[in-house]
């Protein structure tokens, strides 16, 4: 009975050992200020921490929503910043405008030069008017128009959209003709002619029952054609001398133009005329199927002018250089 007293005292003294012993650690880890005691000043301790804890994730947050928020703008707003342009290969149709209040007030275009824009399946880089002179780009004939397609020579040279056709028109005539001056002809001509279609119709009648009908169709196999304009683009008489090799940029790759040089600097075979039709669409930079995607961004863009890019793709099939050469 003793022995089983003795227990009950001793499991009374390690209880209450205990619970010193856990009183003790719990006042050591809230005893913020190590008085031995937890009082009111520990309580004002703890809540600072707790505070700053909670401060710190809200700003771990709030830098993880900016961040979130900030890849979202640049999605968006698709800026292109001056260091970009050592990796930027630059698309063939271009575009220059003003900067955009958009953008102008966004953090993320701060510094930006220009930006990407997708539109109707072509990717266009918008150069901001006033960052021209960071691309290192060349205009025709100035950096005043909206649009621009790329010279079909020269990546770095942009043509005002409006004036691309004429203006390859004319540096192929001018190429012509330096051809003629320095293979030493005594005459060149360079005739440019428009092919105009006028389409015969016919009329074909046709019983139903007793009332005869007349149906009117395009036929297309009988249709007529005739140069519509013809004109002396470049002429001249020379005096003539011996052949020296032309420097060619826009004919470079034309077999018709490499030949005439290649027999005119044959001293074994001498030529004295020659006479050849350059086809338009055989050496335009812009083909028709790239015509239809820049169509459809003007009309969306509602900038589309009388004509459309498309139809003078197709007019180019109809226009030709003649050239004939005297030596």
């Amino acid at each position: 009975m003793e022995r089983f007293e003795k227990i009950i005292v001793d499991a009374g003294r390690n209880t209450k050992d205990i619970l010193k012993k856990t009183k003790d650690m719990t006042i050591h880890a809230v005893d913020q200020n190590d008085d031995g005691k937890f009082n009111l000043e520990d309580v004002a301790v703890i809540a600072s921490v707790v505070g700053n804890s909670v401060k710190k994730r809200a700003q771990v947050l709030k830098e993880v929503t900016d961040e979130k928020t900030r890849e979202l703008e640049l999605k968006m707003l698709q800026p292109i910043f001056l260091e970009d342009l050592n990796n930027l290969l630059m698309p063939k149709f271009i575009r220059i405008t003003e900067r955009d209040k958009k953008r102008a007030e966004s953090e993320v275009c701060k510094e930006s030069i220009g930006f990407w824009s997708v539109q109707k399946d072509l990717c266009m880089v918008n150069i901001f008017r006033d960052s021209i002179e960071r691309y290192d780009l060349s205009f025709y004939p100035d950096c005043n128009s909206e649009f621009y397609y790329v010279n079909p020579i020269d990546n770095e040279n942009y043509i005002a959209l409006n004036d691309y056709f004429e203006y390859l028109k004319q540096v192929r005539i001018n190429e012509l003709q330096k051809i003629a001056q320095d293979l030493g002809a005594k005459h060149f001509r360079v005739i440019y002619k428009e092919e105009q279609s006028i389409f015969s119709r016919k009329s074909e009648h046709k019983k139903m029952g007793l009332k005869p009908v007349v149906s009117t169709d395009l036929n297309l196999e009988n249709e007529q054609r005739k140069y519509s304009r013809v004109e002396i683009a470049a002429e001249m008489k020379c005096p003539g001398h011996s052949p020296v090799m032309p420097k060619l940029k826009y004919m470079k790759y034309d077999p018709n133009v490499n030949g005439l040089i290649a027999m005119r600097m044959n001293e074994n075979g001498p030529l004295l005329h020659q006479k050849i039709e350059f086809k338009f669409s055989n050496f335009s930079g812009l083909k028709e199927n790239e015509a239809v995607k820049i169509d459809a961004v003007l009309k969306a863009m509602k900038c589309n002018g009388n004509a459309t890019l498309v139809s003078e793709t197709k007019n180019e099939s109809r226009r030709y250089l003649e050239y004939e050469i005297d030596f």
